[in-house]
């Protein structure tokens, strides 16, 4: 069983009575345990579509089964439970909680879990750990670099064990070097089994992954295994 079916998708939105269609007839499977990028062009669609797969948005037709669920047929309470245990989140701009701590950043998505806090507190140094920033365990979020703030939000997203990390544009606002080190550490999460699925307009970025579906004015144009991929070599030195 695929851990993400897509079957028929498609999305539009309407306002004031005005269709505007963005996806249209989607169809396409993720296996546990890939390192999938999709990418495309500003307005190309590929965010709405990692918004619905990773329940923050609906589709208007077709299925969307995730481990065997159809989505579609979800509530929003059902589909806002689904987000905070099924699935993690990289974005762009950090989502980092200004003169709070690293920890307490990455021990937000345990509050719910009804875990005691000196248990969500040890997952939550384990998950900073795993990301190379055990020694900044204390610091506040605004005495870190762009760099260090992403590899927060690595933590952040891996505390509560997910099926599935979504990363979306994560190195947009780095530099090439700290952009480099969050695509190491992608790499290295994935060779450890997790489920990836990255949002990107870069070509370049996007050959991190191992497979990439190219989307352009709202279709899939190309699913392509990437038989060239950029290995970003020294993950395993930075996770320790």
């Amino acid at each position: 069983m695929f851990l993400i079916e897509v079957k028929d998708l498609s999305k539009e939105y309407i306002n004031e009575e005005v269709k505007t269609p963005v996806l249209h007839h989607l169809n396409f499977n993720i296996e546990r345990g890939e390192f999938v990028a999709i990418m495309g062009p500003s307005g190309s669609g590929k965010s709405t579509l990692m918004h619905i797969l990773s329940f923050l948005d609906k589709l208007t037709d077709g299925q969307y089964f995730f481990d065997g669920k159809d989505v579609s047929k979800k509530t929003d309470d059902e589909l806002a439970e689904m987000r905070s245990h099924e699935v993690g989140f990289i974005f762009q701009s950090f989502n980092l909680l200004p003169r709070t701590t690293v920890l307490e950043n990455v021990m937000l998505p345990l509050i719910y879990t009804g875990d005691k806090e000196r248990e969500r507190e040890n997952k939550a140094k384990q998950a900073v750990i795993s990301v190379g920033l055990g020694h900044r365990l204390t610091f506040f979020t605004n005495q870190l670099s762009g760099g260090e703030k992403q590899r927060v939000a690595i933590a952040r997203a891996l505390v509560n064990n997910p099926k599935v990390i979504f990363a979306d544009e994560p190195t947009g606002n780095l530099d090439s070097k700290s952009g480099l080190q969050v695509m190491k550490i992608l790499q290295e999460l994935n060779k450890d089994g997790h489920t990836i699925i990255l949002v990107t307009h870069e070509r370049y970025t996007a050959e991190h992954a191992r497979r990439i579906l190219r989307i352009k004015d709202g279709e899939i144009v190309a699913d392509e295994i990437v038989n060239n991929r950029q290995i970003a070599d020294g993950a395993e030195e930075l996770m320790k």
